[in-house]
Formats: C-alpha cells, sequence, structure tokens
C-alpha cells in the first residue's frame, strides 16, 4: 500500500471527516433501499403511479388517491377494494357513510349522517375539467398476481390532465386521453 493512501486510509477511519463521511454512505444506503422498497412495492405507491402503469399520463383525481375503481367506474379505495362517496368516505350498499369499521357515521347527536355523492371517476373528473366523457378502451397488466384493468378516461380533449399534448391511447373516434384509471379483476396471471 502505498503512502498517501495509508494516510487517506486512517484520516478516513478516525477523523470527524471520515467519520461523518461513513454516517453520510450509511444514510445514502439507507434511503437508497427505502427508494428500491418503494419502486418494488406498487400497492405503497401514491396517486400519480400504479402497478401496470407507465406514468405517461396521469392518473384521474380520486377521492382518496389512487384512481381505482369497480366495474361500473365508482371509486373504490385502493387498498381494500371498498366503495367510497365523492369526500372519500366509505359507503354502505345504500350510500350512508360509514367508518373505517363499517359502522354508520353519526353527528355528535347520534343521528346518522346524510349520504353524498358517489359519481364515476370518469365523469366527476370531466365535470371539473369541462369535457364529455368517455370510457372507451383499455389494456390489461398483470399486478400483484390478478390481471389489472387499465382504463382510458377520453374526451375531445387537446391536452392530457398533466398539461401534456393528449395521445389517441385506447380511445375511439377522434377522442384523446384525458387521465387513466384501473380495475382490479379477480382473474389469476
Amino acid at each position: 500500500m502505498n503512502g498517501g493512501r495509508f494516510a487517506d486510509d486512517v484520516a478516513a477511519s478516525s477523523s470527524r471527516r471520515g467519520f461523518l463521511a461513513r454516517v453520510g454512505a450509511a444514510a445514502m444506503g439507507v434511503a437508497g433501499v427505502k427508494t428500491v422498497g418503494s419502486l418494488v412495492a406498487p400497492g405503497e405507491a401514491e396517486a400519480y403511479h400504479f402497478c401496470g402503469h407507465i406514468y405517461t399520463t396521469d392518473s384521474c383525481p380520486h377521492p382518496t388517491g389512487l384512481p381505482r375503481i369497480d366495474s361500473k367506474g365508482f371509486p373504490i379505495r385502493a387498498k381494500n377494494g371498498r366503495p367510497v362517496d365523492d369526500l372519500g368516505r366509505y359507503v354502505d350498499a345504500t350510500g350512508l357513510p360509514l367508518d373505517d369499521d363499517g359502522a354508520p357515521l353519526t353527528d355528535a347527536d347520534g343521528a346518522r349522517l346524510p349520504a353524498a355523492t358517489r359519481t364515476a371517476v370518469c365523469t366527476a373528473t370531466a365535470d371539473v375539467y369541462g369535457f364529455k366523457p368517455y370510457v372507451d378502451g383499455a389494456w390489461y397488466r398483470c399486478c400483484g398476481g390478478k390481471v389489472r384493468k387499465l382504463v382510458d378516461c377520453c374526451g375531445a380533449v387537446r391536452n392530457r390532465i398533466n398539461g401534456d399534448k393528449a395521445l389517441t391511447g385506447y380511445c375511439y373516434k377522434g377522442r384523446k386521453v384525458f387521465c387513466v384509471m384501473y380495475y382490479d379483476t379477480k382473474v389469476k396471471c
């Protein structure tokens, strides 16, 4: 080992600078592990990225973040597939709000809270952004061992929700993609 390299190694192992370098390397290692972990676990992804989606068009606005929908296009919570209203609250079959455990939500006097609207995600998006919504074609990916249907929310639009030029995607009759949603099937892959 040459003298210069030996001196650097001794300084690195005993100086404050060497200590900070080791702590910094450890911190970067932990941050790197967390970053890799978040890329590997699609269930942990937030709002504009989900398994099967390559992130060219942003997700449609959704009351709970990730744009998971049921078979009719209505919002459901991504982590468990339970239906939610436009306020992001769990709802029962009649649309009345529930707490996380499935009990009816009540006001301070114990009276049941009224139902809020529950609007299909593409329709709600079109209402906010001012276009006529169409749910046209879709594409499929394997996510978590089940087939996931990725769905384009289409319209006569020039730009996507993220501001980029709109693409045809799986839209028909000259319509273009505004944003994307997904439906988890029960089909194994």
